[in-house]
């Protein structure tokens, strides 16, 4: 209510400085066109000062101008593997799922050696017609069954892969860091 009640005193004090102005104008424009005995073409110029100077009267009791702070930037992830676990430890942290950044490298180094095309096409779930792909070997119906909103829908995504992953980890094992073998 306080703020309100500023916000019109405000107001008020601005309108009175604009209708100051205004009068002044208007008393510059009468003197000006009493004036017959010699013509003065600055009048517009005078008048549009005037307006100016009024304006930039702060009102009584306004508070200062207070700049917008600017929103902390999302943050950029490099396009590399660290790159890739630090943002999924990011998307896990906001989705509570557990985990740390050494359990999904160890994990990922067993698995993937680091590249996020990996495909595993020897294995049982190959075998089967389902091999597991990407940065953690995540198979298709995992990666759909524990695919994490807010990443894309692709299990060769390398955010994608390890989130889903950990995501099944956490459900199955307590997290990603218990894990030390094929899973």
């Amino acid at each position: 209510m306080i703020v309100k009640d500023k916000l019109n005193s405000m107001i008020g004090h601005r309108r009175e400085a604009f209708t100051v102005a205004v009068a002044a104008v208007g008393l510059v424009a009468v003197a000006a066109s009493s004036a017959v005995s010699f013509a003065d073409d600055s009048v517009p110029q005078r008048a549009a000062m005037v307006v100016e100077q009024a304006e930039a009267i702060p009102a009584v009791g306004a508070a200062p101008a207070v700049e917008a702070v600017p929103a902390p930037a999302a943050p950029v992830y490099p396009n590399n593997l660290d790159g890739w676990i630090r943002e999924a430890l990011d998307i896990m942290a906001a989705k509570g799922i557990p985990g740390s950044y050494e359990g999904i490298m160890r994990n990922i180094m067993r698995e993937s050696t680091g590249n996020p095309q990996a495909i595993n096409l020897w294995d049982s779930n190959a075998a089967a017609g389902i091999p597991s792909k990407g940065l953690l070997q995540v198979i298709d119906p995992t990666f759909a069954a524990y695919h994490v909103e807010g990443t894309p829908f692709d299990v060769w995504h390398p955010v994608a892969n390890i989130v889903a992953a950990c995501n099944y980890a956490a459900d199955r094992y307590g997290s990603m860091d218990n894990v030390n073998s094929a899973y």
